[in-house]
């Protein structure tokens, strides 16, 4: 990723406002996403963590990793949680042409939809999409957008990728700044995981405490 704002400043959420930076509020609504699974060594401790709590969240995969790891998938799919589009093979938009970075897109979309019919499983969600790194061209996304996807960004960043940020900030990045309709990313990724494995289970028992709803996006 690239914005590391840790809250997305309003003006940008402005500037790029064909872009979903936060969801639907009601209920005290909050959107919990994870990006770059599925994998097993991580995903599944995520969706153990999520069923303790009651909590839905969206799952921003890579293709690739659909195509290595489908009974991880389907432990996604089966407990009830959003699928997103996350590239193929998490490419950067900034540094790749428009006409390759749409054709990863639709590979990695062909996967899902492949694991979804091999476990005759309907997609209930909407064309979702998070461009690695935050880093999208215009064209990309108009093109995206033209295809009915909804390009979801987010408004709260851990930084549970970076490995100079503590576990302790990670989760302050978070629970300092969510409010009703914020979007949160995490990453169900081994080089976040040292971060995440004290920041989710924290993250979830604060949001539980301040009546906060966990849900996905749909």
């Amino acid at each position: 990723m690239t914005f590391e704002w840790i809250k997305t400043p309003k003006i940008i959420r402005k500037i790029f406002s064909n872009y979903h930076w936060n969801y639907n509020p009601a209920g005290n609504s909050v959107y919990i996403t994870f990006d770059d699974g599925p994998i097993p060594e991580v995903t599944p401790w995520v969706l153990d963590q999520l069923k303790q709590y009651d909590a839905k969240a969206t799952f921003f995969c890579i293709g690739d990793n659909i195509q290595k790891h489908p009974e991880v998938f389907k432990q996604i799919v089966e407990s009830g949680h959003s699928i997103g589009n996350h590239t193929q093979n998490h490419h950067n938009g900034w540094s790749t042409t428009t006409q390759d970075y749409i054709d990863n897109a639709q590979l990695c979309q062909e996967n899902i939809d492949l694991a979804l019919n091999d476990l005759k499983a309907p997609n209930n969600t909407s064309l979702l999409f998070r461009p690695p790194y935050g880093k999208i061209k215009p064209p990309q996304s108009a093109l995206l957008r033209a295809k009915g996807y909804k390009i979801i960004m987010w408004d709260v960043l851990s930084v549970d990728y970076k490995t100079s940020v503590s576990k302790e900030k990670c989760l302050e990045n978070v629970i300092k700044n969510i409010e009703p309709g914020s979007i949160i990313v995490f990453h169900d990724s081994l080089k976040a995981f040292p971060r995440l494995e004290y920041a989710l289970p924290k993250t979830l028992e604060f949001l539980k405490q301040h009546n906060y709803n966990c849900k996905a996006i749909i």
